[in-house]
């Protein structure tokens, strides 16, 4: 399926530089050379759901939005969406729509809180779910139309090793696993690493211990897991960091707003606070600069 897409991938592409310039009206927007500094691309996953992978990614996008980045978070969990739930957003417009033609993605990104730009899913629409090929592609292709300049890009993925969650970390220069310590957990994360290393060649992860007992207790959980992925995987684990067990998580949660505003100063914020400082020195990525055309691009290599 994913070689249908990359095909689809190149159709589209040599469709849009076939095309004539913008004209007054024109829903394609010209490339963007204002920002010079790479987009870094982020994709947050995990083998199992309910492991907080969500909470991550909204808490990490606020403590980059913090530091001065320009962040967007794409939920790309495409038929069961719950960024927009977990912000208490009411959103009119998401994913959906764009694939139906009715906006273009820049007319479905909405303002989220501390700065955070954010694209939402559908939730509920079992077709979003099921998306074919040339459907997912033509999903990746719409970034092309964004022009606004942006640092960092993350990806919220679904859960699990379904086609658009191989396909955005593959696009992804960087793919951070989350994992708690259970045994569904663990497991199913190393099946997701299995995966998009025997079969697509991402060799690179990145593990988030949530809900951690201690900061000994989440070295212990990546030790655990990385003593097997490297052992049977020709793959590269780092350690990203662990997110401890905090009441004023949970507390933010059910209040609907993300724990480094509710409690910036509480056990978790810090935690994310630090993740976000361990993001900004990693090595500056190589690709496009400036424009989000790098998801075509990078999904062409290797196919």
């Amino acid at each position: 399926m994913l070689n249908d897409q990359a095909a689809g991938l190149r159709a589209l592409h040599s469709q849009q530089n076939s095309q004539p310039k913008q004209t007054e009206g024109s829903k394609v927007m010209p490339k963007s050379t204002s920002n010079q500094k790479p987009v870094r691309v982020i994709a947050v996953a995990s083998g199992k759901g309910g492991v907080g992978k969500t909470n991550v990614s909204v808490n990490l996008g606020i403590q980059l939005s913090k530091m001065g980045n320009r962040v967007l978070l794409m939920d790309a969990d495409m038929g069961l969406a719950n960024v927009d739930i977990m912000l208490g957003l009411h959103t009119q417009y998401n994913l959906s729509h764009v694939l139906d033609g009715q906006k273009t993605l820049r007319e479905v990104i909405i303002e989220g809180p501390g700065g955070l730009k954010i694209i939402p899913a559908a939730s509920g629409v079992k077709r979003m779910a099921q998306l074919n090929a040339m459907e997912n592609a033509g999903i990746i292709n719409a970034f092309s139309e964004l022009a606004d300049d942006l640092d960092v890009l993350l990806i919220d993925t679904a859960a699990g090793i379904a086609d658009s969650v191989v396909s955005f970390c593959r696009a992804a220069q960087e793919v951070i696993v989350v994992v708690t310590d259970e045994p569904a957990s663990i497991t199913d994360a190393y099946a997701l690493i299995k995966v998009l290393s025997r079969d697509y060649q991402v060799s690179r992860f990145r593990l988030l211990a949530n809900m951690a007992k201690s900061p000994a207790h989440g070295r212990q959980l990546f030790e655990k897991l990385s003593k097997v992925t490297e052992q049977f995987l020709d793959v590269s684990i780092d350690y990203f960091g662990a997110v401890p067990y905090d009441q004023s998580l949970k507390d933010a949660v059910q209040k609907q707003i993300p724990v480094s505003l509710y409690r910036p100063s509480s056990l978790a914020a810090n935690a994310f606070e630090n993740m976000a400082n361990n993001v900004q020195r990693w090595p500056t990525p190589k690709g496009v600069s400036g424009y989000l055309q790098f998801f075509v691009e990078n999904l062409f290599q290797g196919n």
